[in-house]
């Protein structure tokens, strides 16, 4: 029913409900006067019941009320009553058409959740990764489903998401944290349940950590050490496809660390690195070593390892200048463990994936590394979190044989500067099985684009996203397309006469149905400050307010002082492991 239609319905149910109210008020008057002569004659009868024209009340008020007061008194109140029903007739018919012209969905029905509607979602529980705030009240998101955040720098992601995120989340967490201000901040409180490390590879005092012992001893150990081969190999994450360099010298790291793994005493990438460029022999000699090692056999049956033989051989088939070269960029993927401070901190295991989800305790991983330093140490974290990444979706979380202990949290802020993770952008599809939930957050879309590509399935594994105000211009179009297209009516008044009559002869007003953006990309670019936008599959968009820890007294409470970092062995860690590699030496 169009508004037009509506109008005349509401105006003529609004008389009725008067004129039915005055008629009834006249005949109840009629009846309670006994129908008497001077009342005058009936306009007509119905079923032999004398019925007067609705307005006689008045008349009779008029000319016989000093006989009885009190029955005209009572005629005027039913009267009276039928203008006040009908004026409420009238509100809820306004009502109705304010209703229906908020509802018109030709050109799109996206509007804002309601209170209710977000509450029935689940947002407003006392559990799980915070989002922001609804009404004073907390915006928490408990579910499987990872969650993605545009913010922009020093816009407040930090102290409204990351950190009372890692003051209340009780599970293992991993928490990328490149200027430190997340350890400084939650690892005090987090220190209290759970193992608190501290990745720096850069520092002394930090805790260590050998990607080499992270390889099984068996079936296993071909696709663990293939797999550390591809990140060292693509230590910023830019590559689309290997050139003929790259390939041989994934091929040589493979057969290289196999063969540490098995011959040498110290089985780290930096031990990998001095056996490739020992000064005392040539890499041809070094080659030839590697193919004359007993890595499987017995002192009576002496057996090389077939990957690694294979690999020697390969580049023995070589001529030198082209085995120089690939040595050459095999060389250039292990730099960075010959600085000492690195070498140190990969020269053991503080602490075991294993021990993210099985441990005795749930364990906080903080990966910091200094600003000046992210470029340098980059392919390192890139391989711990590819090692971490790989093993823990092994094997599903609902195994009842093999159920994990502990929930994990991946807080990657900033995690476009990592590069692209092919195996990561993959398994999003995936980990919430497993247990594994991320909280993603990044700059602006273009950073994404950047790392991953236009064509990437970053955004659409992510369940929630959260977009602060935005400098970058596709960010917010990309922001405003997601919220959706609503349908507004605008009214159009023209007006017709003469210019110097004193009114107007006539004032015409239509209505037309136009379609907007709920916020436009410029809207989504002038957001307040205190502002964001909470995006949940199936759910209208939100719009929330910004936590700020510093201002609610249920995170002040829980910052506490950071562990003391002191050197030699880190303190708080966990029970070591065996790794059947320690221990192994052949000749």
């Amino acid at each position: 029913m169009t508004p037009t239609k509506l109008l005349i319905g509401q105006i003529a149910v609004v008389c009725a409900i008067v004129i039915i109210g005055v008629w009834t008020a006249t005949q109840w008057c009629a009846q309670m006067l006994t129908y008497q002569t001077p009342l005058g004659a009936p306009w007509f009868l119905f079923a032999g019941w004398p019925i007067y024209k609705p307005w006689k009340l008045f008349e009779w008020w008029f000319h016989f009320d000093a006989y009885a007061p009190e029955v005209f008194d009572k005629a005027g109140t039913l009267a009276g009553a039928s203008g006040f029903l009908g004026c409420a007739a009238a509100i809820a018919g306004s009502l109705l058409r304010a209703r229906q012209r908020g509802s018109v969905t030709t050109y799109g029905s996206s509007r804002w959740a309601t209170t209710h509607e977000v509450e029935t979602a689940g947002l407003l529980r006392p559990a799980g990764v915070f989002l922001g705030r609804l009404n004073d009240r907390y915006l928490r998101h408990d579910g499987p489903e990872h969650v993605m955040a545009f913010a922009p720098t020093r816009s407040g992601k930090g102290v409204g998401l990351v950190v009372p995120t890692l003051l209340s989340w009780t599970g293992s967490a991993i928490i990328h944290d490149i200027k430190g201000e997340n350890w400084q901040l939650t690892s005090g409180w987090r220190s209290k349940f759970s193992y608190c490390l501290l990745f720096n590879p850069t520092d002394p005092r930090s805790a260590r950590y050998n990607p080499l012992l992270e390889v099984r001893k068996g079936p296993d150990e071909i696709r663990d050490v293939q797999n550390i081969a591809d990140i060292l190999v693509d230590p910023e994450g830019a590559l689309e496809r290997r050139n003929h360099w790259e390939k041989t010298s994934h091929s040589l790291l493979v057969g290289a660390i196999l063969h540490v793994l098995y011959a040498e005493e110290e089985k780290t990438l930096a031990r990998v690195a001095t056996f490739l460029s020992d000064p005392q022999r040539s890499f041809a000699a070094t080659l030839q070593r590697m193919t004359t090692t007993n890595h499987l056999g017995t002192g009576h049956n002496p057996q090389v390892h077939p990957v690694v033989a294979s690999a020697a051989r390969e580049l023995l088939n070589k001529s030198e200048n082209e085995r120089s070269g690939v040595l050459s960029t095999a060389m250039s993927f292990l730099g960075l463990y010959r600085d000492p401070t690195v070498a140190t901190a990969t020269s053991s295991c503080d602490w075991r994936i294993a021990d993210l989800v099985d441990g005795e305790r749930p364990l906080s991983l903080y990966l910091v590394v200094p600003p000046s330093d992210i470029s340098r140490t980059k392919p390192l974290v890139r391989l711990i979190l590819n090692q971490i990444g790989r093993r823990l979706t092994e094997r599903l979380e609902g195994d009842p044989k093999k159920s994990r202990k502990h929930q994990l949290l991946m807080m990657l802020d900033e995690f476009p500067a990592l590069g692209r993770l092919d195996f990561f952008e993959t398994a999003l599809a995936f980990m919430a099985g497993y247990g594994i939930r991320s909280y993603l957050i990044a700059q602006s879309l273009n950073q994404v684009s950047k790392a991953y590509g236009e064509n990437n399935a970053i955004l659409d594994n992510c369940h929630v996203r959260i977009a602060f105000s935005s400098n970058d211009e596709r960010t917010a179009k990309r922001i405003s397309d997601a919220l959706g297209t609503a349908t507004e009516l605008r009214s159009m008044r023209n007006y017709a006469g003469h210019r110097l009559a004193p009114w107007l002869s006539h004032v015409m007003v239509s209505r037309q149905e136009t379609a907007r953006p709920l916020l436009t990309p410029g809207e989504v670019m002038q957001l307040p400050p205190s502002d964001e936008l909470v995006l949940v599959s199936g759910l209208p968009p939100i719009r929330a307010k910004k936590l700020r820890y510093y201002q609610d007294q249920n995170f002040t409470d829980r910052v506490l002082p950071a562990p003391v970092l002191r050197d030699g062995p880190y303190a708080d860690c966990p029970a070591s492991r065996p790794d059947g590699w320690t221990g192994q030496v052949c000749s």
